[in-house]
């Protein structure tokens, strides 16, 4: 009972000084936030098995080397971290999200006609090919909004949650992403038409 009440930072310490049972109460305590968190980001549950499983693994080792210092803060910590390897998840091997590309799911594909022709198929899939590319000339706070707005999903309420930003900064980014991409296809020239 008296666990459940010590404030995280003495759990912390705690489990820094030897005391296994001190960071089994942390991760009871938070598990189910950190877990949907990774979840609302991915829609996987078994890939969100596993981020979570190493999201924990990474917590430990950084407290055990001693490299922790986020005095107070623990949580917002350990979500950062998720957040992080969430992201990472996407971008390892520059694949996007679970989520498949599809009618129901891609955003750009909400523009196309379901009854293309085999030819304006090609063409709009070059086009999406395209879109998806510029993505990388944006900046990193900006592409991640992009990125968890119309590949996840994800509202911009659970984006500003996500990102521990208010919602009009993420707003503001997408607005700049936007704005930005117009530039890049400027500069490149580059023209997106189902001709």
């Amino acid at each position: 009972m008296r666990a459940n009440q010590t404030p995280d930072r003495e759990l912390v310490r705690a489990y820094i000084n030897g005391s296994d049972s001190a960071f089994e109460v942390l991760l009871n305590r938070h598990k189910n936030q950190v877990f949907t968190k990774i979840f609302m980001l991915v829609k996987d549950h078994d890939i969100a098995d596993d981020i979570f499983q190493e999201t924990f693994i990474k917590v430990i080792n950084t407290l055990r080397s001693g490299r922790y210092n986020e005095e107070g803060k623990f949580l917002p910590w350990v979500m950062r971290i998720a957040h992080n390897l969430s992201i990472d998840h996407f971008r390892k091997g520059k694949k996007m999200p679970a989520v498949r590309s599809d009618e129901e799911n891609d955003v750009f594909a909400t523009i196309a006609q379901e009854d293309m022709h085999v030819e304006d198929q090609m063409c709009w899939d070059q086009v999406l090919n395209d879109v998806k590319s510029l993505l990388e000339y944006l900046p990193e706070d900006q592409r991640q909004v992009v990125e968890m707005r119309h590949y996840s999903g994800m509202s911009f309420k659970e984006i500003a949650e996500s990102c521990d930003i208010s919602i009009n900064t993420a707003l503001g980014r997408m607005r700049y992403a936007l704005i930005n991409l117009r530039k890049v296809m400027e500069e490149k020239k580059i023209v997106l038409t189902l001709s």
